[in-house]
This record gives structure tokens, C-alpha cells and sequence, in this order.
């Protein structure tokens, strides 16, 4: 039986593909308007690296670049009608900023309306499973005022609930659940709404509908813990202690990105089990994006203090703040012994559990679950009014869906529509892990 095909919509950089293309299924294109996240995708899914996940199809008649999803919708909708049929699973996660409850919640927020071009695509493709992820944000519901200006619409919905329902319309059953990463072997606190959507005629064959998907996806979990050797929880010091500075010497930053004049460490070898499946089949000198920042004397002697003396594994209170000077609204001074909070856009917010200093985007990537052999593009960081406009490394990375969830995903997905084409019910005993990722390669 041939793979399922796939299409990635808001891919960012490729976590939700890259877990996808774990998992055995087949990628066709990806659609993402930013140019340094989309140089990323192409690094690692349309070069000609040898890599142990497949290289992406894609047509001849997308341009490889970065596309906005209406201008895609608008230029090529009669290429989208003609792959229904052939592409049985589209994936994609709307940008999240305007309910994410890490930023400035905002109704108004056009980016929060991209949802509905993603319904569009559905319309046209007609897969057989839709995927989605997105900030658990998305399933509360956005006050507005009534029409006199004074109190509460009664009838104000989430965009989660704008979202079913426009996926049922035109021939889905949707549902979503708010997911950990951090029980997929992810060392990383990440709670997120997964939605996973069906057309009606698959999901009437399975046992409860669509919600038996996330019955396979707990299955599907434990299998891929013991499949890979991982525990049920991976702590910070398991997946990051091949990578301070203290055991090992240092070299230039040499990153064609990166301004001169900073450094990042000369990589020895992995230890933890963790460590060892991300760096497996990746040559030690083909590991980028491990420039250190370059902090003043006084920022690493409040952060050495901040470690010494405030909780770890939990953001930093008023009086902390206040205590060590610091504006910013979160920061995490990390726990060695639990996983990481959520990885976010902002380097600053996260505290390395044993060095007084922020994690080099690598550490960030690790935390995610994206292997070494993964490569990153574009600058570092921005700041300023660039960052609304542009998708550097740490905001790729923060944005990006953990691949080890996304390769759980994946697997769940591929027993779904095997059952649905074999006529047998799904069940989650039938959990098969079986998927190509993690090879011996030597990627360069």
C-alpha cells in the first residue's frame, strides 16, 4: 500500500511536517508567507541532503518560495481541486497570536481569521483527515461587547467553535483535545489543542466516531515511548547536558546569519538516551545554531543569582521581578529534573537550568524534539517593529509543533485510514509504530 500524501498549510519551519514524514507519511508541498522560515522548510525538506525523512514532491506548478495562503488560494485553486483524491491528510496550524494567552489577546487580530482560508483549502483538496494545532487559547471564546456597548454578547464563540462548525458544513467531524507534549517523550511542558477532523464516512467506521482518534493517539504514545527508549517524562538535564559550556572549550560562530564575534561550543558527544536518538546519524559538525548570546557581566551575575535563589520550573512572581530588577513578565528559571516550560519566541523568557544565560536556538530545537541533523535559516533574533514582520530562528522554533507529537500524530492518522480502506473498526490495541524515521544517516 502506497504512503499517504499530505499538505502542510502555515508550516513555519516543519515540526508538524517533520513528525508527519516520521510517522511514513509522504509530503507534498507546504504553504508559509515568511521567507526565513520558509528557507528553513526548504533546507531540510526539498535539498538534496541526504536525510533520513523523504524529500517533499512537490508540483510543477508551485514555485518553491514562500506563499501567503490567500494568494496560493487565488493563483492556483484549480491545481488545489484537481488533488482531491490523491492527498488524503492536510495539516496545517493557523497563526495563534491573537488568543494566545502568552500575548495580547486580540479579536481583531486578521491573523486570527486565517482559519477560515484553511476551510477553503478543505473545500477544495477534500482530504480524508485534517489536522490541526493550535494554542489552547483557540477554544475560549473571545468577549465582545453587545450592541449597546455595556456588558457581554451571550453569543460569542471560540475560534475553535467557529472552526467545527465550518469544517461540519462542508463534511467533517471534528474534534479537538488539548494535549501535553511532554507525555511524547517532548522534555517540555507544551500543552496545545490538537484538532483532528474526518470526512463523515471515515469516522462512522470507527467506534465512537472521531473522538476514537485520540483513543489511538494515547495508544499510540505509549508505543512510541518504548519504541524509541524513552522514559515517560524527559527532564531538561537529559536533553541538554551535551551541550554546556562548562565541559567543553569553545570556537567562533562562523554562521553565515550571525554577525562576528560570537561563539558556541566544540560538540563532543551525546550521553542521556534522549540525547543520543536526536543526534543519531548526524555527523557532530553538521549541528548548527548553537551561538551562545553574548550577556554583560551584570546580566549573567543577576542570572547566576536568579538560579541560586528563586523556584525553579515556575515563572518568576512581582516580588522576584521586582527583587532583581527585571520588566520582563516571564521568566522561567529552568528545573534540571523536570521538562522545560513552553519554548517560546522570545529567547529571554527561559533560563538554562544550570548556566546564568538564555539557550542557544539548538537547546531550544532539542527541548522541541527536532533532531540535530535539523537545520535552521535566517537570522538569529529580532526585534523591534521587525518582529511582526519577520520569523527568525528562536521564533521558528518557538512557533513550531514539538516532531515527536506531530510523529504520534502521524501514526494515529495512518491507522486511522488503514482501517477505513480495510473496512475494520480502529482500535487503539491495533497501535502500530512501525515508521522510517530516525535512520542511520550520516547527514551532512
Amino acid at each position: 500500500m502506497s504512503a499517504y500524501k499530505f499538505v502542510d498549510l502555515f508550516s513555519g519551519c516543519g515540526g508538524l511536517s517533520l513528525g508527519l514524514a516520521m510517522a511514513g507519511l509522504e509530503g507534498q508541498f507546504a504553504v508559509e508567507r515568511d521567507a526565513m522560515a520558509f528557507e528553513t522548510f526548504a533546507a531540510n525538506f526539498l535539498s538534496e541532503r541526504a536525510l533520513p525523512i523523504g524529500k517533499f514532491a512537490w508540483p510543477d506548478w508551485l514555485e518553491k518560495r514562500a506563499w501567503p495562503i490567500d494568494e496560493l488560494l487565488t493563483e492556483h485553486l484549480g491545481q488545489l481541486k484537481k488533488l482531491e483524491g490523491s492527498v488524503e491528510v492536510l495539516a496545517g496550524g493557523p497563526p495563534c497570536q491573537g488568543f494566545s494567552f502568552a500575548g495580547r489577546r486580540n479579536e481583531a487580530d486578521p491573523r486570527n481569521q486565517l482559519f477560515e482560508k484553511y476551510v477553503e483549502v478543505v473545500k477544495a483538496i477534500k482530504p480524508s483527515a485534517l489536522v490541526l494545532e493550535n494554542v489552547p487559547g483557540m477554544k475560549v471564546a473571545h468577549s465582545r461587547k453587545n450592541a449597546s456597548g455595556n456588558g457581554r454578547d451571550s453569543a460569542a464563540e471560540s475560534y475553535y467553535e467557529k472552526l467545527k462548525r465550518s469544517l461540519e458544513d462542508i463534511g467533517y467531524e471534528v474534534h479537538g483535545e488539548l494535549v501535553n507534549a511532554a507525555r511524547f517523550g517532548v522534555p517540555q511542558k507544551r500543552n496545545r489543542l490538537i484538532v483532528i477532523g474526518l470526512r463523515k464516512g471515515i469516522a462512522a467506521a470507527l467506534d465512537g466516531g472521531v473522538t476514537q482518534a485520540f483513543k489511538l493517539l494515547e495508544s499510540m504514545r505509549a508505543a512510541q515511548l518504548k519504541d524509541l527508549g524513552l522514559p515517560e517524562l524527559v527532564p531538561v538535564c537529559e536533553a541538554l547536558s551535551d551541550l554546556t559550556t562548562k565541559w567543553h572549550s569553545r570556537k567562533p560562530c562562523v554562521d553565515p546569519y550571525s554577525p562576528k564575534g560570537f561563539e558556541e561550543i566544540e560538540y563532543d558527544e551525546p550521553s542521556s538516551k534522549y540525547q543520543k536518538l536526536m543526534h543519531k546519524g548526524c555527523r557532530k559538525d553538521a549541528m548548527d545554531s548553537m551561538r551562545l548570546a553574548r550577556h554583560g557581566d551584570e546580566v549573567r551575575e543577576r542570572f547566576a543569582k536568579i538560579l541560586r535563589e528563586c523556584p525553579r520550573g515556575v515563572r518568576m512572581n512581582d516580588a522576584n521581578r521586582e527583587q532583581y530588577s527585571t520588566k520582563k513578565h516571564r521568566i522561567y528559571p529552568m528545573d534540571p529534573w523536570e521538562p522545560a516550560p513552553t519554548i517560546t519566541t522570545l529567547p529571554d523568557d527561559v533560563l538554562h537550568y544550570s548556566e546564568p544565560r538564555i539557550l542557544t536556538v539548538r537547546e531550544s530545537a532539542r527541548l522541541q524534539s527536532f533532531p540535530d541533523w535539523f537545520q535552521f535559516r535566517g537570522k538569529f533574533t529580532t526585534g523591534g517593529d521587525r518582529r511582526t514582520k519577520e520569523c527568525p530562528r528562536y521564533t521558528q522554533v518557538g512557533n513550531a509543533v514539538p516532531p515527536l507529537l506531530a510523529r504520534a500524530i502521524g501514526l494515529t492518522i495512518r491507522a486511522v485510514l488503514d482501517a477505513s480502506k480495510g473496512g475494520v473498526a480502529a482500535r487503539p490495541a491495533a497501535a502500530n509504530c512501525e515508521s522510517a524515521d530516525f535512520k542511520e544517516v550520516a547527514v551532512a
